[in-house]
């Protein structure tokens, strides 16, 4: 869905709506904020009968007491709150049940995982040969003399039987060159075959050998090899604890978590050789440290092609960033026929259907697997500030983001306790553990848009507990600001004065 397309037709209730979310006087036409404003505007206007009318007016009705206008001044003095107004209403943002599905993140945790089969090729129930391969050959009186007895050569990692006969390559073109006969191609053929194919070569078509009394061995003395370039930006699979500061363990910060912004990438290349009929997608990442841990994306890429394609590809994709008008939303790039991606784990809808012969690799092919450094949220206002990490294969809503970030849900208790003396303390927590006052009720979720912009989404923590419409999912890059609402400052404030005359009080009677 497009939020913005210039030209932008501006209406009444989208103004209304800037001038509140952003209060500071629209730019006239020849101002260079001109076009932003217009933009912000024209993105902000399918919200504009959301956000306005009684979501944006304030009532002050109940401000005529005299006594309630002193004890606001008081409170909003005590909290550091720079306007009354901004206190009672909080940020104008859209209330979390009217959000569009389109800015609601997508769930995860129905998301399918990969058959791992998938990624590995079926090999045959014979070898087949191909060039590159080695070959073990003995012909008696040809390559080797009958007082003779063959070579025989052993693998260094004993991984295979041993061999018989002189190596003898498999050239580029799948062809064998052998004294005293013209190439012979074995491509694709088996050992029995080719040991076939070679006798025919010296006893039917050059009758060097008489027929029926060659002695022709073949065996397999090192298969063909792929050279393939593996780049990992993950820390493994044992590696998403710590790419998360603090006590978090897996792929969720705990109590102390935190993300240090640029020491999560741990970058790694390696260079793999993969024998035949084993090159194949799982065998490279096996080799290379296992599939991709919680800190990497959920899809591996190959990247197949020379320079010249590169370069083409980021033209292209330079000129159609380039030719982008800054209000639409960011344009799908076009299908690279050189880069093959793999998805890990899939939306049931968007089944892979990637081939058999697309997993197979090849010497000069590249594994990307790509980090997932972005996928991060910000927390700040009522709660601990910092950058957390969302899990990768599980959701985190609104409740669950607020507590991995020290926050408190609900009201942990009375209160009681702090105002008779039993453990002060401000903020959310007293001494000893004890809740003090009310915690804060407000959230608003900055989201961002296709285009680059943000809409606010208020959510109402309470109302969340037993509401699940309001008890939105997070996505990257969101920015969570938690808030007390005007009523629960005052009550916080009350309790405060309360607790301060009971401390003053005990200590003016000890004194007398």
């Amino acid at each position: 869905m497009t939020l913005c397309s210039a030209p932008v037709s501006l209406n009444s209730n989208a103004e209304g709506v800037v001038s509140v979310l952003f209060p500071f006087a629209l730019p006239k036409q020849n101002h260079p904020e001109h076009s932003a404003r217009r933009c912000m505007t024209a993105q902000l206007q399918p919200f504009a009968a959301t956000l306005s009318g009684t979501q944006l007016q304030v009532r002050f009705r109940w401000l005529n007491q005299v006594g309630f206008v002193l004890a606001a001044i008081l409170a909003s003095s005590i909290t550091g709150c720079s306007s009354i107004v901004l206190c009672m209403t909080g940020i104008p943002a859209i209330p979390a049940h009217r959000v569009p599905r389109e800015f609601l993140a997508r769930p995860r945790a129905n998301m399918q995982e990969l058959t791992m089969s998938r990624m590995r090729q079926t090999p045959p129930k014979v070898y087949q040969l191909g060039p590159n391969d080695v070959l073990g050959i003995y012909i008696e009186n040809v390559l080797g003399q009958p007082d003779s007895a063959p070579p025989v050569h052993f693998s260094q990692d004993n991984s295979k039987p041993p061999s018989l006969g002189f190596p003898i390559p498999v050239r580029e073109d799948g062809t064998l060159a052998l004294p005293l006969v013209d190439p012979i191609n074995v491509s694709g053929l088996t050992l029995t075959q080719a040991a076939d194919a070679i006798r025919y070569a010296f006893t039917v078509k050059k009758r060097i050998l008489p027929e029926g009394k060659d002695r022709i061995l073949v065996t397999l003395q090192r298969p063909r090899e792929y050279r393939v370039l593996v780049v990992r930006e993950d820390a493994g699979s044992g590696g998403a604890a710590g790419a998360i500061g603090g006590a978090g363990t897996g792929a969720v910060g705990g109590a102390g978590g935190g993300l240090g912004l640029g020491n999560t990438r741990r970058g790694s290349g390696s260079t793999v050789s993969l024998p035949a009929y084993e090159n194949d997608l799982l065998t490279a990442l096996s080799k290379t440290g296992g599939l991709p841990g919680l800190d990497a994306k959920n899809e591996v890429l190959i990247l197949r092609g020379n320079f010249g394609d590169a370069v083409e590809r980021d033209l292209l994709i330079a000129k159609l960033k380039a030719s982008q008008d800054p209000c639409e939303c960011k344009m799908d790039l076009p299908p690279d026929a050189h880069i093959v991606k793999i998805p890990l784990r899939f939306q049931p809808e968007d089944f892979p259907k990637f081939k058999e012969e697309d997993i197979i690799l090849q010497t000069g092919d590249i594994v990307f697997v790509q980090s997932r450094e972005r996928e991060i949220y910000y927390t700040s206002g009522a709660i601990r500030s910092g950058v957390q990490l969302l899990p990768r294969d599980i959701d985190i809503d609104i409740l669950q983001a607020v507590a991995l970030s020290g926050g408190n849900i609900a009201m942990g208790a009375t209160g009681v306790q702090s105002i008779g003396g039993g453990g002060g303390g401000g903020g959310n927590s007293g001494g000893g553990g004890t809740s003090f006052g009310a915690t804060p009720s407000r959230a608003i979720v900055l989201r961002k848009t296709c285009n680059g912009g943000e809409i606010p989404i208020k959510v109402d923590l309470r109302r969340a507990l037993i509401t699940p419409s309001e008890r939105i999912l997070i996505a990257p890059e969101d920015t969570i600001i938690v808030q007390y609402t005007f009523a629960e400052e005052l009550y916080n404030a009350a309790l405060r004065m309360i607790q301060f005359n009971f401390l003053f009080s005990g200590l003016s009677g000890k004194g007398v």
